[in-house]
């Protein structure tokens, strides 16, 4: 399988072409709405987006971690850390994406 990462610029050259907007103007928009999710995360607010995924904000506890290295503890100070959790319906597009590839490849 590639491997290929995702960028804001690819983002906005897909909202280019799909929307009509200019370059300028779709790279603006694609960071207007990354901002937006950014400033609703750092607020402490879930970000919802319906048929793909769940951005949310945990709290963890403080606890005592261990250096891998030297086996020696270390307590891990309290932090907020962002969760990811895709949608079903995200899930199963991919899900049947794979079982597509794999039925060709089956075939070959």
């Amino acid at each position: 399988m590639t491997s290929k990462t995702v960028t804001r610029a690819d983002l906005a050259s897909v909202v280019c072409r799909k929307v009509g907007l200019s370059h300028t103007e779709s790279a603006a928009l694609v960071e207007l709405v990354l901002n937006e999710i950014c400033n609703s995360l750092v607020r402490g607010e879930a970000v919802k987006l319906s048929s793909f995924a769940t951005f949310q904000v945990r709290k963890k506890n403080e606890r005592v971690g261990r250096n891998p290295k030297t086996g020696v503890e270390a307590p891990i100070l309290p932090r907020r850390v962002v969760t990811f959790k895709a949608a079903n319906v995200l899930k199963q597009r991919i899900l049947d994406s794979h079982r597509a590839r794999q039925k060709i490849i089956s075939h070959e």
